[in-house]
């Protein structure tokens, strides 16, 4: 059975352009029937309007307080059907209601518990990384608690870093694996929820 996603975004909406075409092309089952973007002018709406989602921008200004913001959100996502919401490069926290506990889930661009919480998003992220010397970074899908990239994990990807990383060389080959682990995660939740 065809399950409706929320998908949350704050910047570029890589992520939901990816979904957009895989659920648009039959390889997931799955149907968008919201992308929530919290800030104007950001590339997110501009994708969302070119794969015809449904689209609301919330506090685009960022003026509502994080009650009042995720009151708003949730109405938004209720009222638009969804089962389950991703969040994509969204970086606000958002309160959980109890309806929707255990059907958030977030990708984060490193092997958590390495390098997550309160600040650790995009090139913070992979600065990180390299400052520490690591030898392997990734990206993890998981499900969303009350605190920043906490929640069970559901998949996790890996690639090497490489001698004479920058910082942008690490975003990309992450990235690419985000791009195939976030819909395996999907895939993987979306069976073992019918099942439960």
């Amino acid at each position: 059975m065809t399950q409706s996603i929320a998908i949350l975004v704050s910047g570029s909406g890589r992520h939901l352009e990816n979904f957009a075409r895989l659920t648009q092309n039959g390889s997931l089952d799955a149907k968008i029937s919201l992308a929530l973007c919290d800030r104007d002018g950001v590339g997110a709406i501009d994708r969302a309007r070119a794969a015809n989602l449904p689209l609301v921008v919330l506090d685009g200004q960022r003026k509502l307080d994080t009650k009042a913001f995720g009151e708003a959100a949730w109405a938004a996502i209720r009222q638009s059907g969804a089962q389950t919401v991703l969040l994509a490069g969204f970086l606000r926290l958002l309160p959980i209601p109890e309806d929707f506990r255990g059907r958030i889930l977030n990708i984060h661009p490193s092997l958590l518990p390495a390098f997550g919480g309160k600040g650790f998003y995009g090139n913070r992220v992979h600065q990180a990384v390299l400052a520490r010397g690591c030898a392997v970074t990734g990206c993890t899908v998981h499900l969303v608690e009350e605190e920043f990239d906490t929640g069970p994990i559901l998949l996790q990807r890996w690639c090497a870093v490489e001698a004479g990383d920058h910082p942008g060389d690490l975003a990309q080959r992450v990235f690419e694996l985000e791009l195939e682990a976030y819909p395996a995660a999907l895939r993987q939740y979306l069976v073992a929820s019918e099942g439960s």
